[in-house]
């Protein structure tokens, strides 16, 4: 089969940038702009890390243009974009959600197995819990921070005295007091998500992993909690909001949801976190996915990038202020490697007892892609539909 001009120059150019990058950079050409899209938040973890890389390496990026994203809406401009033959995004920084949804449209690019010689040792950097999740990729992407998240139940202990310990005992007070619980929309939310996967553990529902079949007591039990909530935010940060305003007393939280906006004064450094008796953690990670049709001579500085942020030193800064608690995703890298403003905020906003509440319960996985896209479908259809803005 004959190449055309365009296509032969194009797959030239990725040869040349290959090569390059073999020899550490030295004979590469023409520097690239990478364009970076956020649909979870990460670049708070990440993003001084991809500027180090630019920075780093100025003989491959010229420069790097960072935008956030809803997660819900992505997909469908990826795959747009994608069909109109155009690749103006080259990285995509996403959790579970939008990497679920794009599983299923077949947007991202395989990696693993097909590009392991790219990612030497890649699986066997990640530490016990992060490797479970890194399975949700399905190859199609790589895990860059992870939470133990939730979920967990934070309150105003000025209108709260006797915080719920159970599902009944939140359900009761949420209609002893109502329009002041919410949760954001699972689809666009974390903690949101952490708590709609939560339940079936929580509750004993059939079979956790099958949203459809399996959790009738979760969702007769949301249609109940729906009675006394009065709307549904389309993110965690409407929530904080007007939990730290004090319109709102109770949300669902996850740990990363709980320690930031107390960092940041959105939510009074005050509030209190409470943890099911029954606690199943469902945990939560950030994962960096390249789209399909990226431009080939951008690819191999995206691997060299994907790379670098898994280096422990560009690890330690994952801790942040506490927004992913607690950040890492690989082996050995304990908060002492972290900034020192890393080190004081968690010091001063963190909660102790989580490490010891974490290793005392179970920790599981979330939804796979396809379970995860029914869920949402079924929560937006079922109880959202009317009251989420």
């Amino acid at each position: 089969m004959r190449l055309s001009g365009n296509v032969a120059t194009r797959i030239g150019a990725w040869a040349i940038a290959v090569s390059a990058l073999a020899m550490g950079g030295s004979a590469w050409a023409d520097p690239v702009v990478l364009n970076v899209v956020d649909v979870a938040g990460n670049l708070a973890l990440t993003q001084k890390a991809i500027e180090a890389f630019r920075d780093k390496y100025p003989n491959l990026v010229s420069q790097v243009t960072f935008t956030n994203a809803p997660a819900p809406q992505l997909p469908g401009k990826i795959k747009a974009m994608q069909g109109a033959g155009r690749s103006d995004i080259d990285l995509v920084l996403t959790g579970t959600d939008a990497l679920a949804a794009g599983i299923e449209q077949n947007l991202w690019m395989p990696l693993l197995p097909d590009r392991a010689k790219d990612f030497p040792g890649v699986l066997d950097k990640y530490a016990p819990n992060p490797r479970k999740m890194q399975d949700l990729a399905q190859g199609q992407g790589l895990e860059v921070s992870f939470m133990a998240a939730g979920p967990l139940i934070e309150y105003n202990p000025a209108h709260v005295s006797d915080p719920p310990k159970t599902t009944d005992q939140l359900l009761a007070w949420c209609k002893a007091h109502p329009d002041k619980l919410i949760y954001a929309r699972p689809a666009n939310s974390g903690a949101g998500r952490a708590f709609l996967m939560g339940l079936p553990y929580l509750l004993g529902d059939k079979d956790p992993h099958d949203p459809i079949h399996g959790w009738d007591k979760t969702w007769a039990y949301l249609k109940q909690l729906d009675s006394c909530i009065p709307y549904y935010p389309g993110g965690t940060s409407a929530v904080m909001k007007e939990l730290g305003e004090g319109s709102r007393d109770m949300t669902l939280t996850v740990t990363g949801w709980d320690i930031n906006p107390r960092a940041l004064g959105v939510v009074p450094a005050e509030f209190k976190v409470q943890a099911f008796d029954n606690q199943t953690w469902v945990n939560d990670a950030h994962f960096m996915v390249i789209p399909k049709g990226v431009a080939p001579e951008k690819l191999p500085v995206l691997i060299k990038l994907m790379n670098f942020l898994l280096e422990p030193q560009q690890q330690a800064m994952t801790y942040d202020d506490g927004y992913f608690y607690p950040g890492p995703a690989v082996k050995d890298v304990p908060l002492s490697a972290a900034p020192q403003h890393s080190q004081d905020v968690l010091k001063k906003y963190g909660r102790p007892e989580y490490d010891q509440l974490i290793a005392s319960h179970p920790n599981v996985v979330p939804l796979d892609a396809k379970a995860m896209v029914a869920a949402f479908h079924k929560w937006d259809q079922d109880i959202g539909a009317q009251k989420t803005k």
